[in-house]
């Protein structure tokens, strides 16, 4: 049983390793018993101080959960991945490879570029060797810069010869189909590419194909007629629909050109009186015959 000293002193105790009393020692002092191991020594499973028996001795905190203390300790690195991953040899084809292509890259841009450029020192100079590069595969049919703007307004205008009800003729005014087109356009976020382009492209088909008489030059001069007569019929039936029982015979197109006045800040004098080119009249086929009213 235990036992206490009284004392003004307090005092501990601690087992006798030998199976018989407690011994009581004051605070301070120590006492080894004759069976007591050396401090270095290791402990024996029956020693109350060590590990329990089956458990080995360990001297270090314990290892995180879930890794063995060997990979806990290792440092970690990430693998390689693409070009590095490489052996040397490779690295040094990549980087060939990557080098060609974008030479070959700039090359290509460089030569898109004079050809859509105006024509400068390097065009005049190897201008065969652009086309040769360019055409057939990278043609262009638009141009990048434009050194000599559009600074004219063209309006394309029709008027018409119908057959009244009664058998009388007569002629209809101007309709100047481009006002019509511009004003459609205006202020609309979405203008549809009807009215945006197919008139003007009508009219440049014809220019293009035909001489200053008005005469065609090539198999293309016919079709043009054909074409833009078709245009301004569709326009004439559409925004003025037939009446009275009016029949169309004949159309006539001319253009109305007029010069772009100059800013106000520039001291250049250009004529702004409008120039007009007036086509003969074309006859209606049979089947193209519709109606018009002023």
């Amino acid at each position: 049983m235990d036992a206490y000293d009284e004392g003004p002193e307090p005092r501990r105790e601690r087992p006798d390793r030998s199976g018989g009393p407690l011994s009581s020692l004051p605070e301070g002092t120590t006492r080894d018993a004759p069976g007591d191991p050396a401090p270095d020594e290791p402990t024996g499973p029956g020693d109350p101080g060590g590990p329990a028996e089956g458990c080995p001795a360990s001297s270090g905190p314990p290892p995180a959960s879930g890794a063995p203390p060997e990979a806990a300790a290792e440092p970690t690195t990430a693998p390689d991945t693409g070009i590095a991953a490489l052996s040397l040899r490779y690295r040094i084809a990549t980087a060939l490879a990557l080098a060609v292509v974008a030479v070959a890259v700039c090359v290509h841009l460089g030569m898109v570029f004079l050809h859509v450029a105006p024509a400068n020192t390097m065009t005049k100079k190897h201008g065969e060797a652009v086309d040769d590069w360019i055409y057939p595969e990278f043609e262009q049919n638009w141009k990048l810069f434009a050194p000599n703007p559009l600074q004219q307004n063209i309006d394309v205008q029709v008027r018409a010869e119908v057959r009244t009800g009664d058998g009388g003729e007569r002629t209809t005014g101007w309709y100047d189909l481009s006002a019509l087109d511009g004003a459609a356009i205006d202020g609309n976020p979405l203008p549809s590419h009807t009215r945006q382009n197919e008139l003007r492209r009508a009219w440049d088909f014809y220019v293009a194909s035909h001489d200053g008489e008005n005469r065609p030059v090539g198999l293309r001069g016919t079709l043009s007629e054909d074409y833009l007569r078709r245009v301004v019929v569709l326009r004439l039936g559409r925004e003025h629909p037939a009446g009275r029982g009016e029949t169309l015979e004949r159309v006539q197109v001319r253009s109305r050109t007029t010069n772009v006045p100059p800013p106000a800040w520039s001291d250049e004098k250009i004529s702004t009186a409008p120039q007009y080119r007036r086509l003969p009249w074309w006859s209606m086929p049979e089947g193209e015959r519709t109606g018009a009213s002023d």
